[in-house]
Formats: structure tokens, sequence, C-alpha cells
């Protein structure tokens, strides 16, 4: 594949949702769009009103629900759907893949395989050969190979605005990561580049569960000092978690661990600390979930990170506590007490 013939073609992105439509919006800066979207009603209202979930979609994009159409015509796509669908959606474009097509995806959430006959609930704990990232979901169910990941302190909102911000492609292959800087890349948005994607990935996925940690603090009308203290000991956590999972300590020191988590963690635009926010004040998870159509993986990430965390016997006190919030009966002020008794002597011991 040539530069040129790269530069001629469209790039597709797979999802239209709130982070999906900022992508292509980004992406048509450069070069025409195919987006991807299930539903012909959003396809025709981006047809009709070049609108979508709020946001103006530039008249580079073209909405379509032809997955082949885009492997047909896109050598570079960017699959950013919810963690819980990613799987089947990758199982429906795979027929269309070949090994030059390169995928960059946008998702921050696992993937697990149980056993027939279990669900997350009922099996105790997880190891790493039942989780997966989502570049190794693409190449477990497709030919493709040079695969890559977005992640960064990305919130859609702040980008459609044209805020100042960046985020971090992560590949095995150096030209993916070139790749990806030249079609995201403008004088607002910069990019840079990592190889470790999978401890990219894990820090982009871990760092929701202590953004949910952070809105229940913000719900219990805790400030800065409360704040400081859940970000440095939610950065160990993950730390600890990532390194069980395969990451290298690294990935959660640049833009994608620290510079992700500290943004999510500030923030009522985040939905993952919108949860924890709506959970301090008193509602419960279902009424949380009913009143919402943007999935937030935190929840799902929870439920897995802390099977993984007692399967590998790692500390993950934050983890624990908010899974108990999330799914058992302990309330948002009984688990701040638990963590603020929890023994810790050593600050930073893993350097």
């Amino acid at each position: 594949m040539t530069s040129k013939s790269l530069s001629d073609q469209p790039v597709g992105v797979i999802g239209a949702g709130n982070f999906g439509s900022v992508v292509a919006n980004l992406l048509a800066q450069h070069r025409k769009v195919l987006l991807f979207a299930r539903s012909e009603k959003v396809i025709q209202k981006i047809l009709e009103k070049r609108e979508n979930r709020g946001h103006t979609m530039h008249p580079n994009i073209e909405p379509t629900n032809d997955l082949a159409k885009i492997a047909r015509e896109c050598n570079v796509i960017f699959p950013i759907v919810p963690s819980e669908h990613f799987r089947s959606m990758i199982r429906q474009l795979s027929p269309h893949l070949h090994p030059y097509h390169i995928l960059i995806h946008g998702t921050k959430g696992f993937d697990i395989t149980i056993d027939e006959g279990h669900t997350i609930d009922s099996v105790p704990k997880l190891s790493r050969s039942q989780v997966k990232t989502m570049s190794e979901v693409i190449m477990e169910e497709s030919v493709a190979v040079r695969v890559g990941c977005l992640a960064g302190p990305n919130l859609s909102k702040e980008l459609a605005d044209g805020h100042p911000a960046a985020t971090v492609i992560a590949s095995h292959f150096n030209e993916v990561v070139s790749i990806g800087k030249r079609l995201l890349k403008n004088e607002k948005f910069q990019v840079y580049g990592n190889n470790d994607l999978v401890g990219v990935e894990l820090a982009g996925v871990l760092k929701n569960i202590i953004a949910i940690a952070a809105g229940a603090l913000s719900g219990l009308g805790y400030g800065e000092n409360a704040k400081g203290l859940l970000i440095s000991r939610g950065m160990v956590e993950m730390v600890y978690l990532g390194r069980a999972l395969g990451g290298n300590t690294k990935a959660f020191l640049g833009v994608a661990g620290v510079g992700d988590l500290v943004t999510t963690c500030n923030s009522s635009l985040s939905r993952n600390f919108t949860i924890g926010y709506r959970l301090a004040k008193g509602e419960t998870l279902s009424d949380i979930l009913k009143s919402t159509d943007e999935i937030a993986e935190g929840i799902n990430t929870v439920r897995i990170a802390k099977k993984c965390a007692d399967y590998y016997k790692v500390r993950a006190p934050i983890t624990n506590v908010i899974y108990e919030v999330l799914f058992e009966d302990l309330t948002v002020p009984q688990a701040l007490r638990y963590l603020m008794r929890y023994p810790l002597n050593v600050d930073i011991d893993f350097l």
C-alpha cells in the first residue's frame, strides 16, 4: 500500500455514538470518511440535517450501514463501538477484511470468554486468558495484523468544541502509529505514539474504575484533597492491575494513563464520573442505567477487574469497594470509610 493510494482513499469509522462521531469529524478535516451506523434513522438524520447526537457532521462524512462497502473502499478503519458489541461487530466485518487493512480501535473496555452455562456474575475469578483487549479481539476474529488503538483524555464534547487536546495511537507497528498521526493530528489536536499496545489499552480501560470513585467523592461533596488522594492511589492500583494483566508501567505514566485518569476524574462530562456522582446522591445503579442511552464502560470493567484482581491476588481496594457499591449493598459513605481505614504504609513501590 503506497502513501499515494492511502491519501486518495476514504477512512472508515464504525460506530456513530458520541466518540465515533467526534473521531469522524476529526478525520474528515483531512479526508473523506465513511461512517457506519446501524440505524437507518441516524443515517437519514446525518444526510438531511448533517447532525448526530448534537454534533454537526462535517460535509466530508458519508453515513452508511454497509460494512462491506467500508472494507472495500477504506484501507484504514477506526472501530469505535461498545465493548459488549465489539466482538460481534468484528465477526460481521471480518469476511470483508484483508491483511492489508489497518484497524485502529477507540473502545475502552474488555471482552470476556466464559464457559457455556456461566455468566460474569457466576464466575468467581477471571484469568488473563479469559479477558481480552479490543486489539486482541480484532486479531482473534480477523486476518488483520496491523492493529492499533486510540486512547487518551478525549472527552467528546471538548473535542467537538475544538478545545486543545491530545491522544495516543498505540501499536506494535510504527507504520500504524504514523498513519494514525497523519490522519488525526491538527493544530488543536496533538497525537503521540506508543508501541506498548496492551499497556495503553489497559490504562484506558482501568482508569474508568477510578473515575466512578471520583464521581462518588464529588457527589459526597468532598474537595480537592480527597480527589488528589484518590487519583494518586488509583494510579498505583491501575499499575498493579495493569502489570498483572500484561501491561508495562510506562504506559500508565503517559497521556493515555495519568492524562486520561486526571481528565475523567475531574469532569462531569465523563459518563463514568457521572455514575459515581449519582450513586453518591442516593440513586440506584438500575435507575441510572434506565435514564441513559450511553454505555459507561466502567461498570463492566469493575466487574471484570475485581475478578482478575482476585485471581492474581493483586491489592485493589478501590476496585473492590466500587464493586460492592455497584453490585452489592455497600453505600458510598461506607465505601469511603473503608478506604480511609485501609492499611498502607508505602506510597510508591512499583518503580
